[in-house]
């Protein structure tokens, strides 16, 4: 009742009061108090509900305010660490310069608070969620940290108030339970509908989680109170199984224990049977634990029947109960049962958030690990189970890095709580749940087991949570070591990389495509770098020293146990299965790598590691194999097999594979073929490689397994193999710092690379702690030492380069190795490249022109271990087969290529530079006496006898010998004829090693040979033996091979060799090769100098078989018909180079002054006769014509760039802090809207219009690439475009198109008018009218105007064509910026935004040209200029409208009125609003309104009238503008010296400091004008620009407009005033302007703002970005939007205006559209430019498509760093955002970026 009735009291009172009750010494009564109300509050059996949370909240806090309470025990936090958690998707930072392991994270405070100054960091986004280290030792060092975690705690921190966190104490241990209670109560086993409830159960529970993580941010205080509570076993055993009483409390229990029940967590029953291995005592429950929760994965039977030699499983026999296990397996904390169920509901994120917020408690830390280990078997069962394995993943990463990257940690875990033990069992357990029967050599008697790669387990990556564990506690040294003292545990994980071994296996397919190409060799070679090779990578971490020898020794021993198993199991004997390959032998990398490292570090004796000669020539069997099959895939023998097979062979060499996977298996057989007899290696090789056939010295032979295409690319592998394996130094002898030049070295020579595309392509070691590079240089020396950086460049189209590499010329010259670079290849094109590059080199330095060959590169010595080597290249089979090979080359047998020879030469000259002692041996049917190369080269063979079909030429036709003296010399060399197979020569070898090994082996009946040969169902001709006659030696055959490679007879004198000059051998052709080779082989031995000098002598150019020669004029002809071809093929291309030249001068903006009169359509062209057009589409020229008129290509579009214009010449930086704002009221746009918003509130609407510009925001540009077509060639043409559906990037309904000829963006075609050039002759002839006649006949032209016709008949095509381009015109705009009128649509409206059109496109070339004419000339944007077509289409348009004579502004510019008052009186009657005096007016809009209103062609003499007189109304214009600026006594000053007597006006006086100030003043402001009527003038009559200094610019424009005589005095003396003009008495004028203003009824302010104009606007600017990225992205992606107020998950910014949008954000999204598109639209008038925060690139919004720019910040390498996902610092790259702003000016997004798409709104 107590309980009820305190339930409905005031809960803070309540509080107090128990607070109180129980900080007495008695505190009985407020225990049972507050025992019954927490009975109360949180009955388990009501639903969870915030009323339960406010109570405990109120009761904690003790009667004060929670967020009161909060804060004072954060007062007393004494954490050391940061701890802060974060989930999936948080940008943090890892320093390795700081780290000491390599999971090391900081959150940005703690970074940003650190010095880390200088030091190798990168920021990230977290993948898995991770905790900040900062204050952590065992993670990172001290010198890392935060200021805030730098100080040691506990000096400064208050000790805590007892009672303070009394009630804590007291009420937590309840809540927590009640937590555990309704996780119990909602736990279902797990089918489909238990999933959506488990949900269910978590989402009410979300306040209470979340009210337990709240309370671990309160500091350490309050973390240790709930470490004691968690860890509390006797609280525990009190509360959860409920009193006795309460039925539900006791359900509740039944629920737990169950569901303890169904994980196999409890009640195991059974006594252990292990057959593995006996494990210690102590160990006995952890590991039983996990042996009987995989208990029941294993799908397959438990009896001892079933697949043969699969592991036996772990039989359980139930008999005895061991009360030990399960008292262990009881939870005795809550901590241990939060866990257990975090894990049964699948780790829920708050609850690992919560758990790891707990972790910066040490106590805690300790007790939860022990936890974690303990439940891992179960977490990674669950794992298993799980259908949201990937998330689940992460999660479990989450917390296991922050537990086992702590080495003490991890030690303390792995001696107490046997963490070794349960991993690899664990892992192993694991694998077995999906092994299937291996199917490699024997496939109905192989015993062996692999894993299953299609099983979801491995395709999923589901074991990757426990291998990255494993990993990470291997890094330690302790924790590595103790697992390679255990040898029973190295035998286990020998047994589970086993299941590795063999896997994913191809089996050729010979007749049928395969039907299903499986993808699971990416599932196949991930798991064995992951399970396998990282962690083989981790333990050679801590095998580098000698004290470490022993356990090399075991690792190595157990290897070879374990592939004498594997062997065994598989039944394999000698010969491996044809057709078939597995690229996954993870045993015998362990084997090579520990042995690597054994002989390179630990000084260890190769021989005491290595097996006898038997095991060796098994263990060479499977990598020879695939190296075999790489080329057999390379020969398109594979091909049936699908691309798959292509995919498996490259991942193999890859460069995040090939040191786990090629080299140790070129290690091993480099091991092999230094132990085993060389002649035995060598022709296992051919035959692997299935090549034996062709090496004949026969013409012709019969190959059982190849076809002839196959041939020669099979035989190139096979000595290219040989070459590799003699000259490849990785693991013989090069040191790390050689290895890293090497590898640097030969990716560099394939392509220059970026930076980080160097650092991906260099093979690491994969294990992380050893950092990129294991040797004492670091990777940017040797990339110094190597490469020039080439710093990142634009190219001429726009395409923006990185900063790349490139090799230094040295390296090409003493550097550059061939074999290394076809080691590294994935494609086989990149050798090629490689080659094109170094010839490219050789060229460039004059070194050599011809067609290089790989040069040869000198070796780093062997290390003693592997000498024997080296007896490869001394072996007599290898020296018959190089004889062969050179015989069939001079011959011109099929199939032998440059390819060949030069791996032939290749493996000569290898020879002489690695010596061996001869080892003779006298042998009747040898070739050669003895095994030494240098002797063996001068040996002359005389007889060969072939075996060859009978159809070969060789096959003699003619009668056996009649006469004695001819037989006997017949037998003679029958007796002395070589005969020789490979194959025999092996098999013999083969049997020696095997008797002289062991005896009993040989008593296994061995099969003769397992490659039955295969005979085709069209019997092959017969074989039959025949003696080849050669007399040749190696070295004849090298001389004659020169001879007929130089193409002269004798290309070699016999003095040759003295005259040699050995330097320049180095890098050269065959030819140099071969000289090479002689020079070295005379300088070794002097008889071989002898030899050559006799062969030189005697040497004739070789006649082959008298059969041959069809083939051989078959060749001659060849030859010829290819020089033919080449010639023509040269001829054809110089004529395209010339066609493209021609193209490229008429089309492009080529800066030459040939090309403008091109270009420049206006009618300086040629005057005499019509301008004629070329046609792009039918190629026909001609004028344009009414009938048929001709039209520009154009570029219609709207721009506000000209109102982003701002007075100040510094761009506005960006805001990167709360207190930066950036204000638009000062731009262009902005100050005129205001303008005309002013005076449309004061006078007439008709005369406002015309008073101003618009189109400042909003205007249309138009823009042209040069190129005409007839417009009924273009509406055909856009016709075929409509019909071709395979367009992309525009839109063909909206009338876009590319230029037919230069594939120019663009959008309408501008009608070109018709007319003569005698029309224009008279616009150039001088006047000698005086101005008062010229102003008469420009008003008779005015008054004209009513009455003027309009010049073409309505219905012509040119006229309709003008009214469609009008309307496109509209159309390129929204209506927002054509209506200014106060009656939207009214003809004045129309008439402005007519005439504004002209002024933009006018103003915008201005800004163009830098914003003065001062270049002259005509620059690159005026050559895509239009303005003259463009004037005529719109003064055809604006002919529509009259101007009331009335109002037209021409006589108040010419003429004084004569009665005012009459005017006035007429206004005020008619109560009109005045008009816009001429002092208010723009003088620019005047020029533009008059040009386009007066009939056409307008007469020069005319212009320049019209542009007099409105240079007077300008120049009083800035003397007005002048006067106001100063004092009444400045004024009174210049009034009474006279100096401007006339002006008698008041307030139009002028007081500046003096007249030099006033010229400056006043020039500055009429030059706009000046400039914009030079321009038209330009553009209308043809003038040439010609360019000044900036300070002559005024009086330059004066007299090319001819207000100023054309020998104008020096500028110093030019005056403003002297161009004026008066028509009139010049007073009167000014006076009658001047009371047209004072004659207002209104405020003088006003009057003032609309007199002051100021014409001078800066160029359009981006906003100022800052230099490093890091402190934009700071700011800005955490920054909240402006409209929904939330975080966008894209933010990005407005590059314009710095406006903060949400990228694709449906918060912001208005009627269908998004923010970005709607800000384009508002501040671009559609062209948007956005910095898009989270990738660090700018996308550009243009109309209805984007696309993306590329970004302006580059790191220190000169590389992008796109989406952030290298971190590294970023800076701003000047040059690329310059670049950005001039396409942005220049309006040429379009043009210049390609990849163009639609947005629908979407951004």
């Amino acid at each position: 009742m107590m309980a009820a009735s305190l339930l409905h009291w005031d809960k803070r009172s309540t509080a107090a009061r128990l607070k109180a009750e129980l900080t007495r010494t008695d505190n009985s009564s407020g225990l049972r108090q507050l025992q019954e109300l927490l009975d109360a509050v949180l009955n388990p059996e009501k639903t969870a509900d915030t009323e339960a949370l406010d109570w405990c909240k109120c009761l904690i806090a003790g009667g004060e305010g929670f967020e009161e309470f909060c804060k004072t025990v954060r007062s007393y936090d004494n954490a050391t660490l940061c701890g802060l958690v974060w989930t999936a998707n948080f940008v943090a930072y890892r320093c390795r310069t700081c780290g000491i392991s390599p999971c090391m994270s900081l959150c940005a405070e703690c970074f940003n608070n650190g010095e880390h100054t200088g030091h190798d960091f990168n920021m990230f986004r977290s993948q898995a969620g991770g905790a900040c280290d900062c204050g952590d030792s065992n993670v990172m060092r001290d010198s890392g940290f935060c200021q805030r975690h730098r100080l040691q705690t506990g000096e400064n921190v208050p000790s805590i108030p007892r009672d303070l966190l009394l009630m804590s104490e007291m009420v937590l241990p309840r809540f927590i339970l009640s937590t555990i209670q309704y996780l119990r109560d909602g736990y279902i086993e797990s089918d489909t509908s238990a999933e959506r409830d488990l949900q269910k159960v978590l989402q009410q529970l979300e306040p209470q989680i979340s009210f337990l993580e709240e309370l671990t941010k309160m500091g350490g205080a309050m973390r240790t109170v709930l470490t004691k509570i968690l860890t509390n076993q006797q609280t525990y055993k009190e509360l959860s199984m409920g009193q006795e009483e309460n039925l539900f409390s006791k359900k509740n229990y039944e629920k737990y224990l169950a569901a303890l029940k169904n994980s196999g967590l409890v009640s195991v029953e059974e006594k252990r049977h292990v057959s593995h291995r006996d494990f210690v005592y102590s160990a006995l429950d952890v590991i039983f634990v996990v042996l009987t929760i995989f208990h029941h994965l294993s799908q397959e039977d438990q009896d001892g029947g079933q697949s043969v030699g699969q592991r036996k499983r772990v039989k359980l026999s139930s008999s005895t109960k061991d009360p030990f296990i399960i008292e262990s397996l009881k939870h005795k904390c809550f901590l241990e049962e939060l866990l257990f169920w975090t894990i049964k509901f699948e780790f829920p994120q708050k609850m690992v958030t919560f758990l790891l917020n707990m972790l910066p408690d040490q106590d805690y830390k300790i007790t939860f690990t022990k936890t974690f280990v303990q439940h891992y078997a179960f977490i990674m069962k669950t794992l298993m189970k799980s259908h949201e394995s990937d998330t689940m993943s992460n999660r479990i990463v989450h917390i296991s890095v922050q537990l086992f990257s702590n080495e003490e940690l991890a030690r303390h875990m792995t001696e107490e709580c046997h963490l070794l033990d349960i991993m690899v069992m664990v892992l192993h357990y694991m694998m077995e749940s999906c092994l299937v029967k291996s199917e490699l050599q024997d496939e109905e008697n192989n015993r062996h087991v692999v894993v299953n790669c299609s099983e979801a387990l491995l395709k999923n990556n589901t074991y990757w949570p426990l291998v990255s564990d494993f990993i990470n506690i291997l890094s330690h040294q302790s924790v590595a070591k103790k697992f390679l003292e255990d040898h029973s545990l190295l035998m286990l994980w020998m047994s589970f990389v086993s299941f590795f071994q063999g896997m994913n296996l191809n089996k050729r397919e010979l007749n049928e495509h395969v039907e299903f190409e499986s993808q699971t060799y990416y599932a196949a070679f991930a798991a064995e770098l992951e399970a396998c090779a990282q962690p083989m990578w981790g333990l050679l971490t801590h095998c580098k020293v000698k004290e470490t020898q022993e356990y090399t020794k075991t690792v190595v021993r157990y290897c070879l146990e374990a592939l004498q198993i594997w062997f065994d199991a598989i039944g394999f004997i000698d010969e491996p299965a044809q057709h078939q390959v597995t690229f996954h032998l993870p045993l015998h990398r362990y084997y090579a790598m520990f042995l690597s490292r054994a002989v390179k570090c630990q000084s260890l004796d190769l021989d005491s590691l290595l097996p006898d000669q038997e095991m060796l020539m098994k263990i060479m069997v499977h990598p020879l194999q695939i190296q075999a099959c790489l080329s057999e895939i390379h020969s398109n023998m594979w091909v049936r097999n699908g691309l798959q097979i292509k995919g498996q062979a490259m991942t193999y060499v890859q460069s995040h594979f090939c040191n786990s996977m090629i080299d140790p298996d070129i290690y091993l057989l480099q091991v092999c073929a230094s132990r085993l007899d060389p002649d035995y290696f060598i022709s296992s090789v051919f035959e692997r490689f299935k090549v034996v056939d062709l090496l004949t010295m026969a013409s012709q032979h019969q190959n059982a397994v190849l076809d002839s295409e196959q041939e020669r690319p099979m035989l190139e592998g096979a000595l290219t193999f040989l070459v590799i394996l003699t000259s490849l130094r990785i693991h013989l002898g090069m040191t790390d710092d050689e290895i890293l030049r090497a590898e640097m070295v030969s990716q560099l020579c394939m392509n220059d690379r970026t930076h980080s595309a160097l650092l991906d392509l260099i093979p690491e070691n994969p294990n992380p702690k050893s950092g990129i590079v294991p040797g004492s240089c670091s990777f940017e020396d040797v990339l110094s030492a190597v490469a020039d950086f080439k710093a990142p460049v634009f190219e001429p189209g726009g395409s923006m380069q990185q900063g790349m590499y490139t090799p230094k010329a040295e390296v090409w010259e003493k550097e550059f190795d061939p074999i290394m670079v076809v080691l590294r290849t994935v494609y086989r094109r990149d050798v090629q490249s490689a080659m094109d590059r170094y010839s490219a080199f050789l060229k460039q330095f004059g070194i050599q022109t011809g067609n290089p060959w790989p040069p040869y590169k000198e070796r780093t010595p062997l290390h003693p271990c592997y000498k024997g080597l080296i007896q490869l290249l001394h072996c007599k089979t290898l020296h018959i087969v190089i004889f062969t090979l050179l015989y069939k080359i001079w011959m011109d047998h099929q199939n032998m290529s440059e390819h060949v020879l030069c791996m032939v030469l290749y493996l000569i000259e290898l020879g002489l530079d690695n010596q061996e002692p001869c080892i003779e041996e006298h042998c009747h049917d040898s070739w050669f006496p003895g095994t030494n190369l240098l002797s063996n080269l001068h040996h002359v063979i005389n007889f060969v006898r072939v075996r060859v079909p009978e159809t070969a030429p060789e096959v003699k036709r003619e009668a056996p010998p009649s006469t004695s003296t001819e037989a006997s010399s017949y037998g003679q060399n029958l007796r002395e004829a070589q005969v020789f197979s490979l194959v025999a020569e092996r098999r013999r070898k083969f049997q020696e090693i095997i008797n002289r090994s062991n005896t009993e082996a040989a008593q296994v009946v061995r099969p003769k040979s397992s490659s039955t040969r295969w005979v085709s169902p069209g019997t092959p001709p017969q074989l039959v033996t025949e003696i080849l006659e050669i007399r040749e030696s190696m070295l004849s055959l090298l001389v004659k091979l020169h001879q007929k490679m130089s193409l002269k007879q004798n290309s070699l004198s016999t003095s040759w060799l003295e005259d040699m000059d050995t330097s320049r051998h180095t890098h050269g052709d065959g030819i140099t090769a071969i000289e090479r080779i002689l020079t070295k082989a005379a300088t070794r031995s002097c008889q071989i100098k002898r030899s050559i000098q006799d062969i030189c002598g005697k040497v004739c150019p070789p006649v082959p078989p008298k059969k041959n020669s069809p083939t051989d004029k078959k060749t001659m002809d060849k030859e010829e018909r290819r020089q033919r071809a080449r010639e023509r093929q040269q001829k054809l291309l110089a004529e395209f180079a010339s066609r493209q030249k021609s193209f490229m001068e008429t089309a492009m903006d080529v800066e030459s002054p040939e090309t403008e009169a091109a270009m420049d359509l206006g009618p300086s062209e040629v005057m005499e006769s019509e301008v004629l057009y070329d046609c792009v589409i039918c190629g026909q020229s001609g004028p344009s014509t009414e009938d048929r008129p001709t039209g520009l290509v154009v570029l219609l579009q709207a721009t506000s760039v000209l109102g982003h214009r701002c007075k100040s010449k510094q761009a506005k930086n960006l805001p990167t802090s709360d207190e930066e704002h950036i204000y638009p009221a000062d731009t262009c746009g902005v100050a005129h809207d205001l303008r005309l918003t002013l005076m449309q509130q004061f006078f007439k609407d008709s005369s406002c219009l015309q008073s101003v510009s618009i189109g400042w925001d909003g205007g249309v540009y138009v823009q042209t690439c040069g190129h005409t077509l007839h417009i009924d060639c273009h509406k055909s043409y856009m016709e075929s475009l409509r019909n071709d559906q395979v367009l992309q990037g525009f839109s063909v309904d909206k009338g876009e198109f590319t230029c037919p000829l230069c594939r120019q963006f663009a959008n309408s075609v501008l009608p070109c008018r018709p007319g003569r050039g005698s029309e224009a002759s008279g616009w150039h002839a001088p006047t000698n009218k005086t101005t008062s006649v010229l102003v008469k006949e420009v008003d008779d032209l005015q008054e004209k105007l009513g009455l003027f016709p309009v010049r073409f008949p309505t219905e012509s095509n040119l006229s309709k064509e003008m009214e469609l381009v009008i309307k496109d015109i509209k159309n390129t705009t929204q209506k927002k910026y054509m209506d200014y009128g106060k009656n939207p649509g009214s003809p004045d409206n129309d008439f402005l935004f007519m005439y504004s059109v002209a002024r933009t496109n006018l103003e915008l070339e201005l800004v163009h040209r830098g914003g003065n004419l001062c270049s002259g000339g005509a620059s690159a944007a005026a050559k895509r200029s239009c303005l003259n077509q463009l004037f005529h289409v719109l003064a055809m348009h604006m002919r529509l409208y009259s101007i009331d004579s009335a109002y037209n502004p021409w006589t108040k510019l010419t003429r004084v009125a004569i009665n005012k008052e009459a005017e006035c009186n007429r206004q005020l009657l008619l109560e009109e609003q005045p008009e816009v005096p001429m002092l208010f007016r723009d003088v620019p809009s005047l020029l533009i309104i008059f040009v386009l209103t007066m009939p056409q062609p307008l007469r020069k003499e005319h212009f320049t009238c019209v542009v007099k007189m409105l240079f007077n109304l300008q120049f009083i214009q800035a003397l007005a503008i002048l006067s106001t600026k100063f004092s009444p006594e400045e004024r009174q000053a210049w009034v009474t010296s006279g100096a401007l007597k006339k002006q008698a006006v008041c307030w139009l006086l002028i007081s500046v400091w003096s007249p030099q100030s006033i010229e400056i003043s006043l020039q500055q402001f009429c030059l706009p004008f000046l400039r914009l009527s030079c321009l038209l003038q330009h553009h209308l009559y043809g003038d040439n620009l010609t360019g000044c200094l900036e300070e002559e610019e005024f009086s330059s424009l004066a007299v090319c407009l001819g207000l100023l005589p054309s020998t104008p005095p020096p500028s110093s003396a030019v005056h403003s005033a002297s161009c004026l003009q008066w028509p009139v008495n010049a007073f009167d004028l000014v006076s009658q302007w001047s009371d047209e203003v004072t004659g207002l009824t209104r405020s003088p302010e006003q009057s003032l703002t609309l007199l002051v104009q100021d014409p001078q606007w800066t160029p359009p600017r981006l906003l100022q970005l800052p230099d490093n990225y890091n402190i934009i992205f700071q700011y800005y992606h955490r920054k909240a939007c402006t409209v929904c107020k939330k975080v966008p998950k894209d933010p990005a910014l407005c590059l314009v205006c710095g406006t903060f949008v949400c990228l694709k954000g449906v918060c912001c999204k208005q009627q269908g559209t998004c923010e970005c598109v709607l800000h384009s639209q508002h501040c671009g008038a559609a062209t948007g430019i956005f910095l898009l925060i989270n990738a660090s690139v700018i996308i550009i919004i243009r109309g209805h498509r984007f696309c993306l720019w590329g970004s302006v910040y580059l790191d220190a390498h000169g590389e992008e760093d796109r989406d952030l996902r290298r971190g590294k610092p970023l800076f701003l790259c000047e040059e690329r955002y310059r670049v950005l702003e001039q396409q942005w000016v220049s309006h040429t997004f379009d043009h210049i970026n390609k990849r163009w798409g639609p947005h629908y709104n979407g951004l």
